[in-house]
């Protein structure tokens, strides 16, 4: 007769193999696939879980095994949809590979981010993949003390002395703001997070190489979330001149760039030329569609995953540093500004307001 146990205390393994009459040991090599088991024993094993509710204890079965099959993943922002893509692409990935994945969001903050990477840590994943808060990173310090490898993606810095997958954000910007310039564009209003993060940084050097000397850059700050960053543009727009285009350096800030224009009455692309930085679905159901750099999101996560991989079968060389490439998709937002157009160029009309401005995004535009 199975041992009887305290009401609600949690079932062991042990309860389970007095259930099915057999041994703990034949209890765990059916639940982890170790060794096999006689289909038999196999069944009564699962009847026993089954009827037991008995959910084994990760952490204590890493500690006797000394192997661990968990991949921590930390992001900045999870209802973002860059790191919601990117979990969920890693996910799958790690799935494939017979990983599970313990996933935090450090909600922009550089302490907690290092209390979830602590927090990670008390598991002792595999290891773990992190889009940074910030440029310090400090969290790397607590993953290399527990010699869990640790790869950095997106907000990254060659001085992170960390496996690190990135894009090459100069380039990128500058091929969005080329396009600005070509369309005879000489003010362009740039829109930033924060300058604190390398890659935003990197974004805004390279929109100041490709139009210099041709084209007055002017670079606003406005955090992490639309509201501020709206607030911030539109504080730019009661200013004259008005910039006659803009270039958004995330896919938020393109948001707020979005709401500040239509609570300042004015008409993209007639009155002001936008270009957007981490394309989104929403942008493409914009009226007009919003042109966009569009980030490898999907890729970065299957490089990401290659890399830490490859250290998970003992690769020990150096640091690597890959950087993948961005597409520019052109669509509606952007056009030659008025005053630059060719002779007898059509000009998109400037849309009539019925009734008080609305302080949110223009309207999807109809299937």
């Amino acid at each position: 007769m199975p041992p009887r146990r305290a009401p609600g205390a949690r079932p062991k393994i042990g309860d389970v193999a007095a259930r099915a009459r057999v041994s703990p040991g034949t209890v765990s090599n059916v639940l982890t696939g170790r060794r096999r088991v006689d289909p038999a024993l196999a069944e009564r094993v699962r009847a026993a879980v089954e009827a037991l509710g008995y959910v084994p204890h990760a952490a204590a079965s890493q500690l006797r095994s000394n192997r661990t099959t968990v991949i921590g993943v930390v992001v900045p922002d999870l209802p973002n949809t860059f790191c919601a893509t990117f979990v969920g692409k890693v996910e799958e990935l790690a799935r494939a590979e017979g990983y599970r994945t313990l996933v935090a969001g450090s909600g922009e903050d550089a302490d907690e981010e290092l209390a979830q990477v602590q927090a990670l840590s008390a598991w002792r994943p595999a290891g773990v993949l992190i889009i940074p808060t910030d440029d310090r990173f400090r969290a790397r310090e607590i993953l290399a003390a527990a010699g869990v490898p640790v790869v950095a993606v997106d907000r990254v810095t060659d001085q992170m002395a960390v496996d690190s997958v990135g894009i090459d954000n100069a380039a990128e910007a500058g091929r969005a703001a080329a396009h600005l310039l070509a369309l005879g564009h000489r003010r362009v209003l740039v829109i930033a997070s924060t300058l604190g993060l390398s890659n935003i940084r990197d974004r805004v050097a390279g929109v100041r190489v490709a139009l210099a000397g041709r084209a007055a850059v002017e670079v606003v700050e406005g955090g992490p979330h639309v509201p501020a960053i709206a607030e911030a543009v539109g504080r730019r727009l009661e200013r004259r001149p008005v910039p006659t285009a803009m270039l958004a350096l995330t896919n938020k800030a393109t948001l707020g760039a979005v709401v500040a224009l239509e609570r300042a009455g004015l008409s993209v692309p007639r009155d002001v030329s936008l270009i957007g930085f981490d394309d989104n679905e929403w942008m493409k159901a914009m009226h007009p569609a919003i042109s966009a750099v569009r980030q490898p999101v999907e890729g970065l996560a299957r490089r990401a995953w290659e890399q830490l991989k490859a250290r998970l079968r003992g690769d020990r060389a150096r640091p690597a540093s890959a950087r993948l490439g961005c597409s520019l998709e052109l669509r509606d937002s952007t056009a030659r500004p008025e005053g630059a157009g060719r002779p007898g160029a059509a000009r998109p009309a400037r849309r009539r307001r019925a009734g008080p401005r609305s302080p949110l995004p223009a309207s999807p535009r109809r299937a």
